[in-house]
């Protein structure tokens, strides 16, 4: 299935939340952050609760847009991944580089102060 993308705003934080895939076929999750951060937003809660699946090329794209947000003083949560997408995140040891949270209401608050 496609990566589908809904985007929610809660104040100055940014909640997209993602359904499908998150592989190298699909890349609209690169673009509309490049734009989101070119519109001077830095405050991100990335919702993967319903991606399925994630290759290496998903997780390089989540590297890299986390990148971007840092660079630009911002902050990226990762929220909910599904069992198997933890996993990846702990084979490859990215767990200890996301802030990785099951509770939105938690990610949202520590985005926000994030940029305070």
């Amino acid at each position: 299935m496609p990566l589908k993308i809904a985007q929610r705003n809660d104040a100055d934080v940014i909640i997209l939340d993602l359904n499908g895939r998150l592989w190298i076929l699909d890349l609209p999750l690169r673009d509309l952050m490049a734009g989101l951060l070119a519109e001077a937003k830095r405050n991100f809660v990335l919702n993967l609760g319903e991606v399925d699946y994630m290759d290496s090329s998903g997780l390089g794209q989540l590297v890299s847009i986390w990148t971007s947000v840092k660079n630009r003083g911002g902050h990226m949560i990762i929220l909910k991944p599904n069992p198997r997408v933890q996993r990846l995140f702990e084979i490859t040891r990215l767990h200890t580089v996301f802030q990785i949270v099951q509770s939105e209401d938690e990610a949202v608050n520590t985005a926000r102060k994030a940029s305070a």
